[in-house]
């Protein structure tokens, strides 16, 4: 499943810490967006993660995960020649 996550994290030490935690998970495509591709055994942990180490104030931030359904995902684009995670490419051995 395709997951673009989003945040908006006032506090600058988990504003890093949260950024940390999703480059395990996915690609940086900007400074608080990341697309990441999870099944739901990694979506769940990824999400207790940030619970669990509290990384949020639920007044104040914003983390957002935008399922990407395979639909859509071939509807996207971009202007610039970077790359995205959801392409398909062509390995030979």
């Amino acid at each position: 499943m395709n997951y673009l996550i989003t945040y908006d994290i006032v506090n600058n030490k988990n504003r890093t810490k949260l950024s940390d935690i999703l480059e395990k998970y996915g690609y940086r495509v900007n400074y608080s967006v990341f697309e990441c591709e999870l099944n739901k055994t990694k979506l769940n942990n990824l999400i207790d993660t940030i619970k669990e180490q509290k990384l949020y104030n639920k007044t104040q931030d914003s983390i957002r995960f935008y399922h990407l359904c395979q639909n859509c995902v071939n509807k996207s684009f971009e202007l610039t020649n970077k790359a995205g995670i959801f392409e398909e490419v062509e390995l030979f051995l």
